[in-house]
């Protein structure tokens, strides 16, 4: 099968398969081109964009393209400066959808949150705590969560409040495999980031 059938018939698989809307999955040359860069030099035209409602979506993505031998590339807010966001592959953008902070536990200092949610946004929700997410990287108005764990981002704070990795409680992880498990403490928990008090953060 030619890479053009293979890329057809995966886009006519995500129609059928994904429970979002007809503008969920976009393999038209103007999102193509869209996605093309992201903030580098760098530009690759994806073979198509899917926007995943939830992580069943995520989940059947990831099949329809294994089935036909097709790439991924998840993407957050294309704020990656070398290049990682841009590549020949099906490019999975959780900002549209999957950009949810779902719990902000004082508490623990923990925040569930799915991959599209953007930093600041996060900040703004647990400054009502009086806490912050300490990796401070100059894109924190556009990037999110997702990429900042991809990238392992930091900032001007690293050196007091550690890398993003530094910050992570647990995660789901989906393989190209199909195999989606728990990195991380077991629990029926989402994406968690471990929150600090504002007074010390940037």
């Amino acid at each position: 099968m030619s890479t053009l059938t293979a890329v057809r018939a995966a886009e006519q698989a995500l129609r059928r398969t994904l429970r979002g809307e007809k503008e969920d999955v976009r393999f038209d040359m103007g999102h193509r081109a869209l996605y093309s860069t992201d903030a580098s030099n760098y530009r690759q035209v994806p073979l198509g964009v899917v926007f995943p409602r939830d992580a069943a979506d995520v989940e059947a993505t990831v099949a329809v393209c294994r089935e036909h031998d097709l790439p991924v590339l998840p993407r957050g807010g294309g704020t990656s400066l070398a290049g990682q966001c841009c590549n020949v592959a099906v490019v999975i953008d959780f900002t549209r959808h999957m950009n949810a902070i779902l719990d902000i536990d004082p508490q623990s200092r923990t925040a569930r949150v799915q991959p599209g949610v953007v930093l600041d946004t996060l900040r703004d929700a647990a400054e009502r705590h009086h806490l912050t997410f300490g990796p401070d990287p100059a894109t924190h108005t556009h990037c999110t969560l997702g990429g900042m764990i991809g990238n392992n981002s930091c900032g001007a704070t690293a050196h007091a409040y550690g890398k993003t990795v530094d910050n992570l409680v647990r995660l789901e992880v989906l393989t190209y495999d199909g195999e989606r498990f728990w990195a991380g403490p077991t629990s029926d928990e989402e994406y968690a980031a471990i929150m600090r008090p504002a007074a010390a953060g940037p």
